[in-house]
């Protein structure tokens, strides 16, 4: 057995001419005669095409072309009047408390500081209060309006979207 730590020593490179003259010569010629033959054969050959012979005779050739043209057919045409679409209508409405005339008096009326009508200026399309939270139409962006209960809410962008937000 062969001791792992020492180098072993490269194998002895073979020198050129190993092989005896009658094989390399062998070699030669057999790569010669492979040429030549290469180029006898495709200098007799005519790329396997024959000779024609040129023979024109003349043909007569009769073409007929009928064309059917059919008759245009009657038009008929509807006339629909178009309808009107409606379209969304905003409304936006103010409301200013009045001051009492009367600075003496304590309590409210209403029972709070909030406007207590009950209406909302902005309403959605199905005809019902916004509260805050919902999403926003792109025609609410910015808009201030008032929920069932009274309480003002303004469409702002929050949360990646444009949601109705109390002031």
């Amino acid at each position: 057995m062969a001791n792992p730590y020492t180098t072993p020593t490269p194998p002895t490179p073979r020198p050129p001419d190993t092989r005896p003259l009658r094989k390399r010569a062998q070699v030669w010629i057999g790569g010669s005669g492979l040429f030549i033959a290469g180029a006898l054969i495709a200098a007799t050959g005519n790329g396997g095409q024959e000779p024609v012979e040129a023979r024109v005779e003349p043909a007569t050739t009769i073409t007929a072309t009928v064309t059917a043209t059919p008759e245009p057919g009657p038009t008929v045409t509807e006339t629909v009047k178009a309808k009107a679409q409606p379209r969304p209508t905003v409304t936006v409405t103010t409301t200013a408390a009045a001051v009492a005339a009367d600075s003496g008096s304590d309590s409210d009326s209403d029972g709070g500081g909030q406007d207590s009508t009950g209406t909302c200026s902005i309403v959605s399309n199905s005809g019902n209060c916004y509260s805050a939270g919902q999403f926003c139409r792109n025609s609410d962006h910015g808009a201030d309006t008032t929920t069932a209960d009274g309480t003002k809410i303004k469409c702002a962008y929050s949360s990646n979207a444009w949601r109705w937000t109390y002031i």
